[in-house]
């Protein structure tokens, strides 16, 4: 058997498979579907559509010494699929934000952890044992790969694509792979821009803007005024030199080099 708190409130179609428990402070929008064993503590809302598998633990308080036991939440949009063992944690008061949150459509797969105050966009992949420590940003559409970890408070851009593996210490901005030891610049995520439907003129202009900042031997700063000098204002110069000029950690510098590229 199953145990549902009386004063969650559950939309309609959702299905609870036995064994599964659903606290006090929960919502769970309409055709959702909760496997078996899965745990969804006090101070969670669930949009429609999702789908949480076996061994999840949602709504966990905060692995953060500063939490002092304040109501926080965990938020996650619809459609979204959360795969067995996944954890997410709830937000914290010292952080400002007091919620963890998750956009729509994403696939959050296997051994996955997302703790406090992380913020995901929309349709957003981690793949299996990623490791997102506090207060990581992460943006519409990136994909990071099997066991990336990252440092907490960095921002991982919209479109970026990680290798499996990565260690994500600093920012990094959108539209890019990476991957290495040292984390490092890999190119312009040319496949994953395609099958969103960047046009090849979009995708070579965004190429051209990264060849500034990574391949000019300016410094950071320079390289951003010699993208807005150089190029035509566009929503996807803006993004680039919004991202990097915002950064408090500092963004991915080292360039991969030719002979690593084999192994990208």
């Amino acid at each position: 058997m199953n145990y549902i708190h009386p004063n969650a409130k559950i939309g309609k179609n959702v299905t609870v498979a036995p064994f599964s428990s659903i606290a006090e402070n929960v919502e769970i929008g309409d055709g959702t579907k909760i496997e078996s064993n899965v745990v969804i503590m006090d101070y969670v809302k669930i949009g429609n559509n999702c789908h949480i598998f076996p061994g999840a633990v949602i709504g966990a308080i905060p692995q953060d010494l500063k939490f002092k036991g304040e109501i926080s939440w965990v938020e996650i949009g619809d459609n979204c699929s959360l795969r067995e063992c996944v954890t997410v944690n709830r937000g914290t008061e010292a952080s400002g934000k007091l919620k963890t949150k998750i956009g729509d459509n994403c696939l959050i797969m296997s051994y996955s952890h997302v703790a406090h105050d992380c913020r995901i966009g929309n349709s957003v992949v981690l793949a299996s044992f990623t490791g997102l420590a506090g207060e990581t940003d992460i943006y519409d559409y990136a994909i990071l790969g099997g066991k990336t970890g990252t440092h907490q408070f960095t921002r991982i851009g919209a479109h970026v694509m990680t290798m499996g593996g990565s260690l994500v210490g600093k920012d990094i901005p959108p539209y890019i792979i990476v991957g290495h030891l040292p984390l490092s610049y890999g190119g312009v995520n040319r496949i994953g821009l395609r099958r969103r439907g960047f046009t090849s003129p979009k995708i070579e202009e965004i190429s051209s803007i990264y060849k500034v900042i990574y391949q000019s031997n300016l410094n950071t700063t320079d390289a951003c005024s010699k993208v807005e000098q150089d190029f035509p204002q566009t929503d996807e110069r803006d993004l680039i030199l919004n991202f990097i000029r915002s950064s408090k950690r500092g963004i991915v510098r080292r360039v991969i080099a030719p002979d690593e590229m084999e192994t990208f």
